[in-house]
């Protein structure tokens, strides 16, 4: 999911917390308890509580497909053809707030992410981005390669040549394609460390730590996967 679209769904303000139809407690559910009327999204509520779940990184996929499948019926536009006007309006709002939960909890990167965000400690720097210290040399190396390859390609000359750097670009992106593994691998470990710790109720200390660990892991792998996509764009040339 695009950043811009979690960020607005942090920010969502909804109406109340009584029902608009009948004025009884809404509660947090999609639907009034009292009188079955669809209802926006509850007051603070995030997308890990619209699927009913706690704010944990690790889900079973088959059970989130399920409720997202059970939701998109209940909610879907179609079944408000006869309703009035703010039915129907809420139900094109809550199918579209559901679209959005769905895209940001399935898969496992913009999951933490969005957990991130919604704990207010997804921080991407305001400065460009700068490489991690122990990658300075390979990234040094890099850069030049791709300038030479950029060179080579204005200035056509020895076709050895080009494909020597070709080659050593190819190389670069097997290498860095597996980095980028490795930090996937360190991004769910981490997040193992969070469902483990949000069980065992941590302390602030702890979680913000935690959630440090996650933006610093998302942040890097930004970085590499930035690396790898210039490398693949030059080699698609």
């Amino acid at each position: 999911m695009e950043t811009a679209k979690l960020k607005d769904a942090v920010t969502h303000t909804v109406r109340g917390v009584l029902c608009w139809s009948c004025g009884a407690p809404a509660g947090d559910g999609h639907f009034c308890a009292a009188c079955g009327k669809i209802q926006p999204l509850a007051r603070g509520a995030d997308f890990f509580q619209m699927f009913g779940l706690p704010r944990k990184l690790w889900l079973e996929m088959g059970a989130l497909e399920a409720k997202f499948h059970e939701l998109s019926w209940k909610l879907h536009p179609d079944n408000f053809v006869r309703a009035s006007e703010n039915e129907r309006e809420l139900s094109l709002e809550r199918s579209s707030q559901l679209n959005d939960a769905y895209r940001a909890l399935r898969d496992p990167v913009t999951r933490v992410e969005y957990l991130l965000q919604i704990e207010g400690r997804r921080k991407e720097g305001t400065t460009k981005q700068q490489a991690p210290p122990e990658l300075l040399e390979e990234v040094f190396e890099l850069n030049e390669s791709l300038d030479e390859l950029r060179a080579a390609r204005e200035s056509p000359g020895d076709a050895a040549e080009m494909a020597s750097l070709r080659k050593r670009l190819r190389e670069a992106e097997t290498h860095f394609g597996e980095k980028l593994d490795e930090v996937d691998s360190s991004l769910m470990q981490s997040a193992r460390e969070w469902d483990a710790a949000l069980d065992s109720g941590m302390d602030s200390d702890r979680r913000s730590a935690l959630l440090a660990r996650l933006n610093e892991i998302l942040n890097r792998r930004s970085y590499i996967r930035n690396l790898v996509n210039s490398v693949q764009k030059e080699l698609a040339v």
